[in-house]
């Protein structure tokens, strides 16, 4: 097989473990529905219990599943691929910080309760402000170095105001609503969700997949991808604001989901050749496929006990990245 074909092999592999994935997520649950029962109820215009169950319970969180997972793979490749750094991932430009920050703020201040939509409005708003301020702080000249240390800079803000948000909070509740939904789940989404936060996370798809080419040009350098034509500027700025649409998106509907941005991209580019390019669609297929699993896995674990889904992705992705560390370190040596 040529290398083409191996990669058209491995898309299609990708897709149909997606969409295995999605069909198995959507018949996971404590009501037992059989697939050809799952499937008239979906397209049923009847108010039944069964159809209330997988058209407004497990359709929305099967959606969010491989949007989310869609995102995080793919925003995480592409920062690799910007920043050169096998260690990138999307927490690192501090949009989830701001984010979970901005829904730690509705549910401090009780909007969150007043308002049904107001924790993801509010994560949205955090996400967006993340950007506008790293921006002013890496100006419009700003380097990749320049923009990973504001986007730290914001990360340990956003981070410091949650912490001190959950230490001044007056109700215990609120202090738990707070850790719970921080930790990252797909519990209790419904389509609202899903229409509030697809269009954000569709056009932040479009602007990293639009860096597509240039970061194939960038493996050869800054210097030698600007004669050859590249706007770094442009490339960016398209990374940049891609992620925090998407990511704002998913963390204000699913809470902070860690690690698949980082794991996805390394498992992957192997199988894909040097080209980044061919990593971000293997990438968005890959992470909607683990984060698939991962909500399946939390509702056959523990079916009653709420076991939240950013705790799994952890469990599962800190090993890793210690793995990434000492294979590192030992390519110094």
């Amino acid at each position: 097989m040529t290398e083409t074909q191996k990669y058209t092999a491995l898309l299609c592999s990708l897709t149909a473990a997606a969409l295995l994935c999605f069909a198995i997520s959507l018949l996971t649950g404590p009501a037992s529905v059989g697939f050809m029962d799952g499937l008239a109820a979906l397209a049923s215009d009847k108010r039944g219990p069964l159809a209330l169950i997988m058209q407004e319970i497990r359709l929305p969180r099967a959606i969010l599943a491989v949007a989310i997972g869609a995102t995080l793979g793919l925003s995480g490749a592409v920062l690799q691929g910007l920043l050169r750094n096998p260690l990138a991932e999307p927490g690192l430009l501090g949009i989830s910080a701001s984010a979970s920050l901005g829904a730690v703020l509705a549910i401090y201040t009780g909007l969150s309760a007043a308002f049904a939509l107001a924790l993801p409005l509010a994560a949205l708003t955090g996400a967006v402000l993340a950007v506008i301020v790293i921006q002013a702080l890496a100006g419009l000249q700003g380097n990749v170095l320049t923009i990973i240390l504001a986007g730290v800079a914001v990360s340990s803000f956003a981070g410091a105001m949650t912490s001190l948000a959950l230490n001044l909070s007056p109700n215990p509740f609120a202090a738990l609503e707070i850790v719970f939904w921080m930790l990252g789940s797909l519990n209790d989404r419904s389509m609202v969700h899903v229409s509030l936060s697809l269009p954000f996370m569709i056009a932040g798809w479009i602007m990293l997949a639009c860096t597509g080419r240039a970061l194939d040009v960038l493996t050869l350098g800054e210097h030698a991808a600007s004669s050859m034509g590249a706007n770094l500027k442009r490339v960016r700025f398209l990374a940049v604001f891609g992620t925090a649409a998407s990511v704002g998106a998913a963390t204000a509907v699913a809470g902070a989901i860690g690690f698949i941005g980082l794991v996805i991209p390394h498992l992957l580019r192997p199988l894909v050749g040097a080209r980044p390019s061919r990593l971000l669609p293997a990438s968005a297929l890959g992470g909607a496929v683990l984060l698939l699993i991962a909500d399946i896995m939390v509702r056959v674990i523990a079916p009653g006990r709420d076991l939240k889904i950013g705790v799994l992705t952890a469990a599962i992705g800190a090993p890793f990245f210690l793995w990434l560390v000492l294979k590192h370190r030992r390519s110094l040596i």
